[in-house]
């Protein structure tokens, strides 16, 4: 029997560990290739994780709950067969020395096509080393890397390293019944467009399926769908209606991640009696990792290395929300959305007061430097059941009022369900946070560093309010912004939240500044 040990995958932006949130499959269980087999929660966000194996679970490395590094065992899967040659504790058993030590899919670069025993360079295929092109086209931490070498090295093998030797003859003479791809990310992508990996012919080394062969694919589709008549059948390749993927057991609808199994024990009331402090019963010990350590050390960090202070102003929006109404009665499919009109106005009064589109950078001998930044990436701070998410819109400065709403909107949307990318998830100048949906009217927000100010929505209520002398009731809320006092002094944060303030009461005049 080989197999196949299945390490922890780098999941991008330095991350170096991850949090099982909930197994997908169980010892025993047949998997197939790029079949999810676990739900990982990272300091960024939760991620399903595909085997590159086929065959049969042989052993899972961790437990629900369990905090995982990059490259340490995550699943051993068997090819079900046994192979009475292979002694006992050889390099085949998943917890073999080899096996804690990197005898990982990383090592195999023929990504899902390899047994455990691994080439020597004599016997190893001249094309295994991809060119930069399809090298680019794997997961990161998965398979080939652009740096990655024609040539494995040779890995000292024990007393199994024969029948495993043997066990790789025999499948490289059984036909291959799979098609030859490496990269799930590939996979992936074939399948999310309906193509069948199985009738294309791969342009790569050895008829490798390229991601080219499989966009050429879905080209190919298109220009006939575009050429078919709208009542015709679907193309041969590509599904008539790719069906919606339903929410993983774990995820509420609003997609957070339910604690399960491992996890939920670690939430679990402690039975180690009554609190040493208050003598009170103890209801819940849980610990601080994953999304709720990356929140709390980013605020930790915040308020630790940024003298920051607080303006607010009360602001009549009155005129905004009879402008918005206008506009939605005219044409009800292209109206911007209130928080868009808004996010508009931020970033026309970034453009006016570029300090605090900023960050201060911190040298090792503690020195200084204020970075200024042209262009803004927005964030927007986003409550989830996971926690505080700050997604961020790249060059927000670009995009219209719709396409800020349509943008938006997008976003908030990933960023609830928990499937916002890394890079979707950093990078941002400048946040807008709009807790009014709380149904609060002003906050001391904590700015997200290292950028250097934030900005506060609170609710929209009817208020007293003197126009024209008059007493009137007006739609009223409150604009607050919290600024690093590193980068401006009190002029630039007021003059900013004032012509931020100033847009919201007077929408039409502000558009020759917009």
């Amino acid at each position: 029997m080989s197999i196949n040990v299945f390490n922890l995958p780098d999941l991008g932006e330095g991350l170096t560990e991850a949090d099982i949130l909930r197994w997908l499959v169980a010892e025993g269980d047949t998997v197939t290739m790029d079949q999810p087999i676990v739900e990982v929660e990272t300091a960024k966000s939760a991620v399903e994780v595909p085997t590159p194996f086929e065959g049969v679970v042989h052993k899972l490395h961790g437990a629900e709950g369990d905090t995982m590094l990059v490259d340490q065992p995550l699943i051993s899967i068997s090819d079900g067969v046994e192979s009475p040659e292979a002694p006992a504790g050889s390099e085949t058993d998943a917890d073999a020395p080899g096996a804690e030590h990197g005898a990982s899919y990383r090592e195999e670069e023929l990504a899902g096509t390899t047994p455990s025993a691994e080439l020597s360079v004599d016997e190893a295929d001249p094309t295994a080393g991809e060119d930069e092109e399809s090298s680019g086209n794997v997961l990161i931490g998965y398979g080939t890397s652009a740096a990655s070498s024609s040539r494995r090295r040779r890995r000292k093998r024990g007393a199994g390293a024969d029948a495993a030797g043997q066990t790789h003859d025999a499948l490289a003479e059984a036909p291959r019944l799979a098609p030859t791809v490496i990269s799930p990310l590939v996979r992936k992508l074939a399948r999310e467009h309906g193509v069948d990996i199985a009738a294309l012919q791969g342009t790569g080394p050895g008829g490798l399926i390229m991601r080219k062969d499989v966009l050429a694919a879905i080209d190919q589709v298109d220009d006939q769908r575009m050429r078919a008549d709208a009542a015709g059948p679907a193309p041969t390749g590509l599904s008539a209606a790719e069906p919606a993927a339903p929410a993983p057991a774990g995820l509420s609808a609003a997609g957070g991640a339910a604690p399960q199994g491992g996890a939920a024990a670690a939430s679990s009331p402690a039975a180690a009696g009554p609190d040493s402090r208050t003598g009170l019963p103890i209801a819940l010990q849980e610990p601080v990792k994953g999304v709720r350590k990356t929140i709390a050390d980013a605020m930790t960090r915040s308020r630790t290395e940024i003298p920051e202070a607080t303006v607010w102003v009360d602001v009549d929006a009155t005129e905004l929300l009879k402008l918005r109404s206008e506009l939605k009665a005219k044409d009800p499919e292209n109206t911007p959305s209130l928080l868009a009109l808004i996010a508009r106005f931020t970033v026309a009064g970034l453009r006016k007061f570029p300090q605090l589109n900023a960050r201060v950078d911190t040298a090792e001998d503690g020195s200084r430097t204020i970075t200024r930044l042209q262009g803004v990436n927005l964030g927007l701070a986003v409550e989830s059941e996971r926690g505080l998410m700050v997604p961020n819109l790249r060059n927000a400065d670009q995009l219209s009022a719709m396409e800020l709403t349509g943008a938006m909107r997008e976003i908030i949307q990933v960023a609830r369900s928990g499937k916002a990318s890394p890079a979707q998830l950093s990078g941002s100048t400048f946040t807008l946070n709009n807790y009014g949906v709380f149904g609060t009217d002003g906050a001391t927000p904590i700015i997200n560093h290292p950028e250097a100010a934030i900005l506060g929505i609170g609710r929209i209520i009817d208020k007293p309010w003197v126009v024209d002398g008059e007493l009137a009731v007006r739609k009223v809320t409150t604009v607050t912004i919290a600024f690093d006092h590193r980068v401006c002094d009190g002029g630039a944060a007021g003059g900013f939240i004032r012509f931020v303030a100033d847009c919201i009461e007077n929408p039409v005049g502000a558009l020759t500044q917009i």
